[in-house]
C-alpha cells in the first residue's frame, strides 16, 4: 500500500511559477512509475507529466517546455515544477503511483492561475 500526499498548490498570477510535491509513504518508492494528472470540474482527468523508474519523462503537449517532472527516490518524493503558468492550467492536480496492477492516487491539490 502506498499513500500519496500532494502539496504546493495555490493561487498564482499568469506567467508565475509553482512547484508541486508529492510525498509517498511506504518502502519501494523507486519501483513505481510516477505521474501527475489534472482535472477540471466536469472533465476527464488528463495526464500532465510522467516519469519512469529509470528517470525517463513524458509530457502533455500543452505543458511541454513549461513543466518539469522529477523524482527524489531517497526522499520518496516526486515534483512538478510549473513555469509560465496560464489560466488554462487551473485545475486540481493529482499525484499517481503505478506498478503493474497497483495504482495509487493522492487527494489532489488546487492550482489556480488568475490575475
Amino acid at each position: 500500500q502506498v499513500q500519496l500526499v500532494e502539496s504546493g498548490g495555490g493561487l498564482v498570477q499568469p506567467g508565475g511559477s509553482l512547484r508541486l510535491s508529492c510525498a509517498a509513504s511506504g518502502s519501494m518508492f523507486s519501483i513505481y512509475a510516477m505521474n501527475w494528472y489534472r482535472q477540471a470540474p466536469g472533465k476527464q482527468r488528463e495526464l500532465v507529466a510522467a516519469i519512469t523508474v529509470g528517470g525517463n519523462t513524458n509530457y502533455a503537449e500543452a505543458v511541454k517546455g513549461r513543466f518539469t517532472i522529477s523524482r527524489d527516490n531517497a526522499k520518496n518524493t516526486v515534483f512538478l515544477q510549473m513555469n509560465s503558468l496560464k489560466p488554462e492550467d487551473t485545475d486540481v492536480y493529482y499525484c499517481n503511483a503505478r506498478f503493474t496492477s497497483n495504482n495509487y492516487w493522492g487527494q489532489g491539490t488546487q492550482v489556480t492561475v488568475s490575475s
